[in-house]
């Protein structure tokens, strides 16, 4: 039987073997025969496994009378930490201005030029810096409207120049007028129904923006609780006739994965949720992928475990098709609408790709 300790060396070894990167910084390995210790990811040519001992740090290694490699430099800080530690500073930056930076300004006080720095920002963050700005005064409006702070006063603190400039921006950052929110929706309004699938029941309702919830349970008692559940303030009305024919296109969509939806929608989240959705509605149908995956197509490869929590968050069932991402392993994992389901959407969906 292999001990814990054999089975961290033929892990490690294999990062070595691999120039795993993402081993970088976890452990160095030493070459006994020529005194040098290198990091995982060395482009230096492989040394036999007979000749390499591990360290868990650079100064380890370097206790056990072993030297840095002058190519790899292990005992220096890594290039992707470097830069990380910069996108950090910048954030921290931003976060203390009481009024929008542009991006010369960011771009100076961490020693790059604009255009490097934006590639890198938008590479680490999944935003541009204007984009992460805009996203952190939205975040302290919603915290100020919360307080029961006047619109005007939590649009000033947040760093709108203007109360004007933030009911341009208000719309998207709130998902709904700011009157509206900070009174909790009760002005909103959602017109809801249910109707039969072949996945059960099956609630749509709709804002005055479009399609804003689409759940699926066993009974009307259960889907009708949800909604009130993710809409607590907001009017829900069930006597708008007006609105079956755009029920009965949800319903069709979910018989008929192939068929494109375009029904305006309301998707509401915060703007890393909204590219997590956006990414799941380019996936064809009959089709899946990992949460890493889906975490590397949004170029935040780091973030899968917040990939899963937006796709756990998604409120539009099928039109939003989070049921499409499994494990690696090729296993489903959890569904916001139970696991039965989600096995029956993907076997149709293989059983069309198929014909």
């Amino acid at each position: 039987m292999k001990t814990t300790e054999t089975l961290i060396s033929q892990q490690r070894w294999q990062a070595v073997q691999d120039r795993d990167t993402a081993a970088d910084g976890s452990f160095v390995f030493a070459v006994i025969t020529t005194g040098i210790y290198c990091r995982p990811s060395c482009r230096s040519r492989r040394a036999r496994r007979e000749n390499v001992l591990f360290f868990a740090t650079p100064a380890a290694a370097e206790a056990a009378g072993f030297r840095p490699c002058k190519r790899c430099q292990p005992a220096a800080i890594h290039p992707d930490q470097q830069r990380a530690g910069r996108v950090v500073t910048a954030c921290r930056i931003m976060a203390a201005s009481d009024t929008p930076l542009t991006l010369d300004a960011i771009a100076r006080e961490v020693a790059m030029s604009p255009w490097h720095f934006h590639r890198l920002f938008k590479s680490v963050t999944g935003l541009t810096p204007k984009a992460w700005q805009q996203a952190l005064r939205a975040r302290r409006v919603r915290d100020a409207l919360h307080g029961g702070e006047t619109v005007t006063r939590a649009a000033l603190d947040a760093g709108f120049q203007t109360g004007s400039s933030f009911y341009h921006q208000a719309d998207a950052a709130l998902g709904m007028t700011p009157r509206q929110y900070r009174r909790g929706g009760r002005e909103m309004a959602v017109c809801y129904s249910v109707a039969p699938c072949e996945l059960g029941r099956c609630l749509v309702a709709r804002s005055e923006r479009g399609i804003c919830a689409i759940l699926l349970g066993d009974d009307d008692d259960a889907v009708v609780a949800e909604l009130a559940r993710l809409f607590p303030h907001a009017q829900r009305l069930t006597d708008d006739k007006t609105f079956d024919d755009q029920v009965a296109r949800v319903v069709a969509c979910i018989h008929t994965p192939h068929a494109a939806c375009d029904l305006p929608l309301d998707i509401r989240g915060t703007a890393f949720q909204q590219r997590v959705w956006q990414a799941l509605r380019a996936v064809p149908a009959g089709n899946t992928l990992s949460y890493r995956e889906l975490a590397q197509r949004i170029g935040q490869p780091d973030a899968v475990r917040a990939v899963a929590n937006a796709c756990a968050a998604n409120r539009l069932a099928v039109i939003v098709p989070c049921h499409r991402v499994v494990r690696s392993s090729g296993v489903l994992a959890g569904y916001r609408w139970g696991s039965d389901r989600k096995a029956s959407l993907l076997a149709r969906e293989s059983l069309i790709k198929e014909t």
